[in-house]
């Protein structure tokens, strides 16, 4: 009997995979882990036999846990995850830091219980896989960082937009025209405390996404779209395969608190290739150098046009630093970020 641990952050996904791997009589299901430090504690706890790995989990991914486990107390795993198609980079990936095999979870027109006969058959080959031995800490290194994040491309995406002046319409006009199934958005608009508290709800009761004032923490979610409160700074961080923001104090950034370099450039570090960023009508410079970071770190970047701004001034310090890849008409916005999306999804070079 193979004894199997599930390791999935979706309920129904560990519930299903559970049921269909138990028809077969050569595997039992000894245990299911929502993340890798409930995992940790199962592997340690059951000793099983082969662990199924997701690779987008809270609190720490599944490559990053996948390369500690088999450094520390080396199991025979099958990555079964959305980002790893056959030869995909991650899979590559996933099979360089020790896992035995590596499945794709069907798609959008298929169920979970599809992969089941490939994914017993997997775990039937894992289950007799040899493996390198634990290695043992070397003697004065430093341990390594708890939650290293090795996976750099996920199936969220983020929206990231600024704007000053004139941004309150064009905001709207922006979120209007999103899908309510649109990736999380992280909003900065030029605007003193307690205004932006009334400015998200006026958006929410307009727009067919949900529009909020951020709070420290929130995880940005599918259909949300969450606004950086006055007299704070908002970035983007991770944990694990998802994304929140933090709310914080510090100095202004060009005079401003909230500053759009100040969530861009968090959004370039923490993100990457899985955002889209939108710099739109304004007074200064504020976003140029953090679109532009955005840019280099592989998003996809539009700035808005001068024919449509009120202030044509934070997208031409943009265009002129080379940050947009894109200058687009504000009626045209929604569509060209929901286009980029897809260019993001379809996988694309990041900029030199």
């Amino acid at each position: 009997m193979i004894r199997v641990l599930v390791v999935d952050d979706s309920a129904v996904v560990r519930k299903v995979l559970s049921e269909e791997l138990a028809r077969f009589r050569d595997i039992e299901i000894v245990g299911t882990a929502v993340d890798p430090y409930a995992a940790r504690d199962k592997i340690v706890e059951l000793r099983p036999d082969v662990v199924t790995l997701d690779l987008e989990m809270p609190r720490m991914d599944g490559l990053s846990f996948l390369a500690k486990l088999m450094k520390h107390l080396p199991t025979p795993v099958v990555v079964l995850s959305s980002l790893t198609p056959r030869n995909s980079e991650l899979a590559l990936k996933a099979l360089d830091l020790g896992a035995v095999e590596v499945l794709c979870k069907p798609g959008a027109a298929y169920s979970t219980r599809d992969i089941a006969q490939p994914l017993a058959h997997a775990i039937r080959s894992a289950a007799v896989a040899k493996l390198p031995a634990a290695t043992p800490p070397a003697a004065g290194r430093a341990a390594p960082s708890p939650a290293e994040n090795l996976l750099v491309q996920t199936t969220h995406k983020v929206i990231a937009i600024g704007a000053s002046t004139g941004g309150t319409k064009a905001i709207e006009a922006v979120l209007a025209g999103m899908p309510p199934s649109a990736p999380g958005i992280v909003l900065v608009q030029h605007m003193p405390e307690h205004f932006t508290t009334s400015f998200a709800k006026r958006l929410n009761e307009v727009c067919p996404i949900e529009v909020r004032e951020a709070r420290d923490n929130d995880h940005v979610v599918p259909g949300v779209a969450l606004l950086a409160p006055g007299n704070h700074h908002m970035l983007l961080s991770r944990s694990g395969g998802t994304y929140l923001v933090k709310i914080k104090d510090g100095p202004r950034v060009h005079y401003q608190r909230p500053s759009v370099d100040v969530l861009f450039q968090s959004v370039a570090q923490t993100a990457g290739k899985n955002a889209v960023g939108a710099l739109l009508t304004g007074m200064g410079a504020d976003g140029a150098k953090g679109l532009l970071a955005m840019r280099v770190a592989g998003a996809a970047t539009l700035a808005q046009d001068e024919a449509s701004c009120v202030v044509f001034g934070m997208p031409k310090e943009a265009i002129k630093l080379g940050a947009a890849e894109e200058v687009v008409p504000l009626g045209a916005m929604s569509r060209a970020i929901v286009t980029a999306l897809q260019r993001t999804a379809a996988g694309r070079p990041s900029a030199a």
